[in-house]
C-alpha cells in the first residue's frame, strides 16, 4: 500500500508539474533588430561607454528588453567598451557588442532584411545615458 501511494503521489505531482509548462510564460526579451534599409549598415552607429562612477559600481547593465524590471540583466559593460548602436526605444538603446573574427560583429555592412540579431557577437539593451556617439 506504501508503494502504490507514493506511486500515486509522484504521479500528482508530475501533471502539477507539467500544468504550470503548459500555462504561457510572458516574453520579456526583446530582441536586438539589425538592417532593413540594403544601403545603411546592419547597425548605423558605433558608440562607447562613458560616465560610469568608479567608485560606484562601476558598471553598465545590459538588459533583455527596453528598459529596468522586468527585463533581466544580461551582462555589463564598463567605461571604454564600444558596442554597435542598431536603433533605440525611448532612451534604450539596442546594441551588439563584444569581439568576432573580423572585429564588426558582422553588422557594418548593408542587411537588406530586418532582422533579429543572432550572433556571432552579443546583443541587449543599454541605457543612452551612459552611451556616446563616435561614429556613424
Amino acid at each position: 500500500m506504501r508503494y502504490f501511494s507514493a506511486v500515486l503521489l509522484g504521479c500528482a505531482v508530475s501533471v502539477s508539474a507539467l500544468d504550470a509548462l503548459a500555462q504561457p510564460r510572458a516574453r520579456i526579451d526583446v530582441p536586438v533588430m539589425v538592417g532593413g534599409t540594403g544601403v545603411l549598415d546592419g547597425c548605423a552607429s558605433v558608440g562607447q561607454i562613458i560616465g560610469l562612477d568608479p567608485r560606484g559600481d562601476g558598471f553598465l547593465s545590459v538588459r533583455s528588453g527596453p528598459g529596468g524590471k522586468p527585463y533581466r540583466e544580461i551582462d555589463r559593460l564598463y567605461n571604454g567598451n564600444q558596442v554597435f548602436v542598431c536603433h533605440d526605444k525611448g532612451p534604450w538603446l539596442a546594441v551588439v557588442y563584444g569581439q568576432s573574427a573580423d572585429g564588426t560583429c558582422g553588422v557594418s555592412t548593408p542587411w537588406p532584411v530586418r532582422q533579429p540579431y543572432t550572433g556571432p557577437c552579443r546583443s541587449g539593451w543599454i541605457h543612452s545615458r551612459y552611451v556616446q556617439i563616435v561614429a556613424g
